[in-house]
This record gives structure tokens, C-alpha cells and sequence, in this order.
């Protein structure tokens, strides 16, 4: 992230309090995560694949089933994708090894989708740069990704990440890592974000549990477009996510991003998510509590909340929004708030005119907005799923 810090990266001790007052206070189907429910309770994008029984034999059926700005990953499928399993969880940084996540989400050239052989947990030595058309699908075993810098999609198109737990992601020095075509690049200072896109288009990010890192969770910075984040489970984070590169960065006045059947928290403080010059469509979210506040954002972004359920902290902030010279601004705000739900006192104040931040999504795109009452049956598998037989 390039904007100055406000907080400390670490996680301040007053945050046991929230938490314990999140989880006394909320409801328990909020905290249920990788549970099973009928078909009738899932979401657009869950029904699409999890009713299949042969999901398993039919990975890639996943790729038809993102919705938002993302749009449909079929450039992922093919009969020419290569079907890869990570088999060794060690990490070579120059001198990736064949059967490890970087080999695989690196340096193989063309359709790629990853599975993994059995649990493991991948300790990063440096950011692992993942290629153009590549899938990782972590469904069905137990992965954790952890260590230096995680993941970092740059400047790289029609890219999945399913299915990790990626935590404690600490920040790292200037290095080198191997890169596409066995070329090895430079890296400056990187930040310690769980995943972070530089200037990255179509991009879908769902079903992962992220917590615990450095500096933020998730990065949509410098040029990046197209992205779908959604069914992820986002707790104990500071700064959780961040749509734009910094206030003079104004390329991402193009970025386009989609957040959906999400859940915040318990632990989570600010940036769910703070959006700089672009548009964000945030729509049937669970917000369990935050510290600063949930949505905000600078430099005139356009952000639609809508139909997402918002519980306010029992004590403290119960303002849902955040704004940084909105009203000095030359760039018209339109930040708007319709179908939300709030609890526990919260509130959401508006700026702009009613309807001006529409999504316009084209036919690939487009999904049908639940009704807020929902929202706690739409997240309530957000995360990992815990997949045997069915997922």
C-alpha cells in the first residue's frame, strides 16, 4: 500500500474487547463457516457449482460460476489447460521445483489449474508471482499459504484464487524471484498483504479465509480491473482491504470492482473496503463490527452498498462510512447506501445522487441482489469450505 499509515500494522490490544463483545452479541449463524445448507440456501455463485455432486470429477465447471466485474472465467478451460498438483509445500524463490505452488502458478505457459495432493502449509520465502490464466483451487484439503509477502498477481489477466487459508504474510526487503518464462525480476519493497493485484484485470478471489497479515489483507492497486471478490471470510485485521494505488493514482479512476456474500470480521478495524477514484459494487456483505469504520474511500470514488447487513460495535463508531476531503473535492462523490440493513445502531451517511453509481454490468456479469434479511444465510459459508463428499 502506497498511502501513509494511520494505524500500526500490528493489532491493538483494545481489539480483544471487540472481539469478545462481536462474538457475545452477534448472531451464531453469522460464525458458522464451511457449514452445509440445502440448495435453497445458497448463493448465486454456490448454486452454480455446489449442487454437483461430481464437482471433484468437474473442477473446472467452477470457472463458469463467478458473477460481478470479473465476469465468466472460462479463458481459465479449455482442452488445452494443464492440469497440475502441488505435491511438495516447500518454496524455492529462484529454483522452483516441479510438484510446488510456485512452479506451477509461475512458470507453466498457458491454461493452468492447480489442485493440491493433500493438506499442507506453504511457507513463502518471497512474493509468489502468479501467471495469466491460472487457477489455484485449493477445494477438498486443508491449505495454508503464510511467509514473505504471499501472493501478488502483476500484470497478469484471468486469475482464480479458491479455497486458501493465506495468513501472517509479513513484508519483505527489496529481492528477486523467478518469474514467467524463467525470467528472474526484481521486486522492491513489498508489503505484507495476503494477496495484492498491480495492475491485474480479471481477476476472481473467492472462498478463502484471510487474517493476521502485516499490512493489509487484500490490494487493488495501479491500473487494476475487472475483479470479483467474493465468499471470502476477511477477521483480525487492521486494514483489511484497499481498491485504488494512492490519491494521485489516477488510472484507477477505471478500476471496476465487485464485493459479494463477504463476511467482516469478528477483529476487523478499517478499509472493508476504502476505494480511491474508482467504482466499487458492494452488495449482500455481513459486516460483524469495526473500530474506524467499514466503507470509506478519497480522491471521489463511486461505491453502491447495497443490500448488505451491517452490525455495529456495541460500543464506539457506529457509523458505517468513511471520507477523505469529500467536500473539497473537484471530482463528484457518489456514495450511496440502498436495501442495507443496520443493527445495533448503525447508520450510513450518504453523498451523491440517488442511483448514480449503478454497475452496469454486462450480460456475463450481472446477478439478481438479494434481499438483505438474507445475508446471514448467503455468508454463512464464506471462507474455506469444508468439502468431503459434497462441498
Amino acid at each position: 500500500m502506497a498511502s501513509p499509515r494511520t494505524m500500526p500494522a500490528t493489532i491493538p490490544c483494545h481489539f480483544a474487547l471487540a472481539f469478545l463483545i462481536a462474538v457475545l452479541f452477534s448472531p451464531a449463524p453469522s460464525l458458522t463457516h464451511g457449514s452445509q445448507q440445502s440448495p435453497s440456501g445458497l448463493n448465486t455463485i454456490d448454486q452454480c457449482w455446489r449442487t454437483n455432486p461430481n464437482w471433484r470429477r468437474q473442477r473446472q465447471q467452477l470457472a463458469r460460476c463467478s458473477v460481478g466485474f470479473s465476469g465468466k472465467m472460462t479463458s481459465n478451460i479449455g482442452k488445452g489447460t494443464v492440469r497440475y498438483t502441488v505435491t511438495d509445500p516447500s518454496d524455492d524463490p529462484l529454483r522452483p521445483r516441479p510438484g510446488t505452488l510456485r512452479y506451477g502458478a509461475t512458470l507453466i505457459n498457458g491454461e493452468v489449474w492447480i489442485t493440491f495432493e493433500r493438506d499442507m502449509t506453504i511457507n513463502l520465502q518471497k512474493p509468489l508471482l502468479v501467471s495469466s490464466f491460472t487457477a489455484i483451487d485449493g477445494r477438498g484439503v486443508t491449505v495454508h499459504i503464510t511467509g514473505g509477502g504471499c501472493l501478488l498477481v502483476y500484470k497478469a489477466t484471468d486469475v482464480i484464487i479458491h479455497g486458501l487459508y493465506i495468513h501472517n504474510c509479513q513484508a519483505q526487503p527489496p529481492s528477486q524471484v523467478i518469474g514467467p518464462d524463467s525470467k528472474i525480476l526484481p521486486l522492491g519493497q513489498v508489503d505484507g498483504d495476503a494477496i495484492r493485484l498491480v495492475t491485474a484485470t480479471k481477476v476472481w478471489i473467492d472462498h478463502n479465509t484471510l487474517y493476521a497479515c502485516q499490512d493489509g489483507l487484500l490490494d487493488v492497486t495501479r491500473g487494476s480491473n475487472q475483479v470479483t471478490i467474493s465468499n471470502n471470510w476477511f477477521r483480525d485485521q487492521d486494514k483489511v482491504m484497499l481498491l485504488g494505488h494512492d490519491d494521485g493514482y489516477i488510472r484507477d479512476r477505471n478500476m471496476k470492482v465487485t464485493i459479494v456474500y463477504n463476511h467482516f470480521g469478528p477483529n476487523c478495524n478499517q478499509r472493508m473496503p476504502r476505494v480511491r477514484h474508482g467504482y466499487a459494487h458492494v452488495a449482500n456483505n455481513l459486516y460483524q463490527g469495526w473500530e474506524q469504520y467499514a466503507i470509506g474511500g478519497s480522491s471521489g470514488p463511486s461505491i453502491k452498498s447495497e443490500a448488505n447487513l451491517f452490525i455495529a460495535p456495541k460500543g464506539g463508531n457506529k457509523e458505517v462510512t468513511w471520507r477523505l476531503g469529500s467536500h473539497a473535492s473537484k471530482t463528484a462523490w457518489s456514495f450511496y447506501s440502498v436495501g442495507d440493513v443496520f443493527e445495533n445502531g448503525a447508520s450510513f451517511r450518504k453523498k451523491g445522487r440517488l442511483g448514480g453509481a449503478k454497475p452496469h454490468y454486462n450480460k456475463q456479469q450481472s446477478f439478481t441482489v438479494a434481499d438483505a434479511q438474507s445475508v446471514r444465510s448467503l455468508t454463512s459459508s464464506s471462507g474455506v469450505l469444508k468439502c468431503s463428499r459434497t462441498c
